[in-house]
């Protein structure tokens, strides 16, 4: 990223925009935040920025009003958006009202694409939101002390077949599989939901018949052409909490596309529950 004294944050909800907060502080930025009404924690008042400003979703034009009152040239988006709520629960400006009739597809990437374009000609460039986080990236190989099993791969062989698919319809990026067999698919309602449902499905079978194995393993890939400016696969201890709750035992992600939001934490919380993480 080229030196410049403002950097604009765009926050959604989570850990993620914290962490690029503190790291573009640390690296001499004033950092103009864009909170987000319905997703951003409040605590990101007291985290130091030059200044959080609070808009709603459909807020397009104020966000740019916004940034250029502040001089901001350069920006990041981090943090979750719901997209339930991108795509029922706004009230839309007449900028994005405008952008959301233009769409040839309404999903998150065609319409955070129109965003960023929006932006860009207004004279706002978004940048890569890994860009001052790179060393909590997924490094490639097993990241916990157990690596998979010969079953957890074979899961995770097919679940990635599975994942690529549907990641070419931007449908999600979560896939969860038990013994080659597809036991939840991720739509709008996101990663930690996703888990929870195969957990509760497996949950169903216990008492019944089945040939499936209660192990689950949940596959987490970026899509085919991940735009890293926005929605990049993000995982944390919270994944591995819900994962021992729904009875997974493995995790596998992108290498150098998914980032760790707790950092070495996430490995050492799955080692203490006895879950494998494998990056390839």
């Amino acid at each position: 990223m080229p030196p410049n004294p403002k950097l604009g944050l765009i926050a959604g909800n989570g850990k993620f925009p914290f962490l690029v907060l503190d790291a573009a502080r640390a690296q001499g930025f004033d950092v103009v935040v864009a909170a987000i009404r319905e997703e951003t924690f409040p605590e990101i008042e007291k985290r130091g920025a030059a200044s959080v400003h609070w808009l709603s979703l459909g807020e397009l034009s104020k966000l740019i009003e916004t940034f250029q009152r502040e001089g901001v040239r350069r920006a990041i988006m981090a943090g979750q958006v719901k997209h339930k709520q991108i795509f029922s629960s706004i009230k839309p400006d007449w900028r994005l009202a405008k952008l959301l009739l233009s769409l040839g597809t309404r999903n998150t990437d065609s319409l955070l694409g129109a965003v960023a374009k929006v932006l860009s000609d207004e004279g706002i460039v978004l940048e890569n939101s890994t860009t001052l986080l790179e060393p909590l990236l997924a490094k490639p190989g097993t990241l916990t002390s157990r690596g998979p099993s010969d079953e957890e791969r074979k899961n995770i062989t097919y679940g990635r077949a599975v994942a690529r698919h549907l990641a070419q319809y931007d449908i999600g990026q979560t896939v969860v599989v038990a013994e080659s067999a597809c036991v939840a698919v991720e739509a709008m309602e996101g990663t930690d939901a996703t888990i929870e449902r195969a957990g509760k499905l497996m949950t169903s079978l216990d008492g019944n018949a089945s040939t499936l194995s209660r192990a689950l393993t949940v596959v987490k890939i970026a899509k085919p052409n991940q735009d890293m400016r926005f929605d990049v696969p993000v995982i944390g201890v919270k994944t591995i909490d819900v994962m021992r709750s729904a009875g997974a035992t493995c995790l596998a992600v992108d290498a150098g596309k998914c980032l760790l939001l707790d950092g070495a934490a996430v490995p050492q919380a799955a080692d203490g529950v006895g879950i494998s993480i494998v990056a390839d």
